[in-house]
């Protein structure tokens, strides 16, 4: 009995837990900051001195790992710092951590940039004088933009990526970190103030853009995980050109988009034979051995007959030919249809229905006057020629009415 109240409460205890952790919520921890450190106003300093005033180090730092946060010493140049009446001014009460300095990812030279090229704080640190402190300002350090007025490769600079990036293999803008950026980056590209030339040029588009080079139908499950893509990072990581496109998850996936719709995928994509590489089987039977829609695997898919309509597969077939064609004809013959949609006797009935009644009998098409005419292919009666008997055969399903 007593075994059975150990189990009990355990149980209890365990629901208990999972209780206040699935229905009490928490707030996520914020990014901390010296404004809970220090008292400060950048407002209220440039109305009184230079950047260079406070930031000592500024002039002869060579990289961003540099501390460049005034120390006490620089704050000792206008306050007294030994008045203990006064630290309130600008400490907290009790809060002696040291003023935080993030990390950066950047190659940058100040030295370079403001000692010897002469360039003004405020070129890239904008709206200091309207703030407190630098995190308030959504310009405290340069857009990428503001960079590539001089790294172009055409005024003053360069533009390659390692020479101000420490890695580049996670190198992604802002705008581009959003769900619909891969579907909806035509529009940014084509607009007026389209930037895509600081990172990227025409043979990284080419990556994806020329069909010729993009995934065929030999990356299949032995070698899936290539190819990688012809970019250099500097930490030696690859990145696949496939996942530019889809993830890799995306052969599970792409069912979806193909019957949506939402993507071409002949615009990659031979899709007569790059589909067939995974839905046929070893010995080219599909019906046996291949996968097969499901649609195809239903009871009266196929009906053969006057007055049956064709079955399941002629409404898709209306709805879609594309999608047949992306398995059927696979050789690039003739198309599959016409295994049953061919009209060899001209004698309206006797084979199955491809048109509507009247289906072009007012257009005055190629089949009256080119032996070549697509008509033919499946319209193959001894009238069915241009300049035919207009009372027989072919010719008589409009002409003889």
């Amino acid at each position: 009995m007593k075994k059975l109240y150990t189990y009990l409460a355990v149980f209890i205890l365990g629901i208990s837990v999972i209780f206040v952790t699935a229905f009490t919520t928490q707030e996520e921890p914020q990014e901390k900051t010296n404004e809970s450190i220090i008292i400060f106003s950048h407002s209220l300093h440039a109305e009184l001195s230079d950047c260079e005033s406070c930031h000592t180090g500024v002039l002869e730092s060579e990289s961003l790992s540099d501390r460049l946060i005034p120390e006490k010493d620089a704050c000792a140049m206008c306050h007294d710092v030994e008045d203990m009446d006064a630290c309130g001014t600008c400490h907290y009460d009790d809060v002696f951590e040291p003023l935080l300095q993030k990390k950066s990812e950047l190659i940058f030279s100040h030295k370079f940039h403001v000692a010897e090229k002469g360039m003004d704080c405020a070129e890239c640190h904008k709206d200091f004088e309207e703030i407190n402190y630098s995190f308030e300002s959504s310009q405290a350090n340069p857009p990428m933009m503001q960079c590539y007025s001089c790294h172009n490769d055409k005024a003053v600079a360069t533009n390659e990526c390692s020479a101000c990036h420490t890695a580049t293999d996670n190198l992604l803008p802002q705008n581009h970190r959003t769900a619909s950026f891969f579907d909806n980056h035509k529009f940014s590209a084509m607009a007026a103030t389209a930037d895509c030339a600081m990172c990227h040029n025409d043979v990284f588009c080419e990556d994806c853009h020329v069909a010729t080079i993009g995934i065929d139908e030999s990356n299949l499950v032995d070698n899936f995980y290539t190819p990688y893509s012809p970019h250099t990072y500097l930490n030696n990581t690859k990145q696949q050109v496939i996942t530019r496109v889809h993830d890799l998850n995306y052969r599970f996936l792409h069912g979806i988009d193909a019957k949506g719709k939402t993507m071409e995928c002949q615009t990659c994509h031979q899709t007569e034979t790059f589909c067939a590489e995974c839905h046929s089987s070893n010995h080219q039977d599909f019906a046996a051995e291949g996968i097969m829609p499901s649609s195809h695997l239903q009871q009266g898919f196929v009906m053969i007959g006057v007055g049956s309509g064709g079955g399941e597969h002629s409404r898709l077939a209306r709805r879609d030919i594309e999608r047949c064609a992306s398995c059927h004809d696979v050789q690039g013959a003739d198309a599959n249809c016409i295994l049953c949609h061919v009209d060899p006797d001209g004698v309206k009935g006797t084979n199955p229905k491809t048109h509507d009644i009247n289906f072009m009998s007012s257009n005055n098409g190629d089949w009256h006057n080119d032996a070549g005419s697509v008509c033919y292919n499946c319209h193959t009666d001894a009238n069915a020629y241009p300049g035919g008997n207009m009372n027989f055969g072919f010719c008589a399903y409009c002409h003889n009415n």
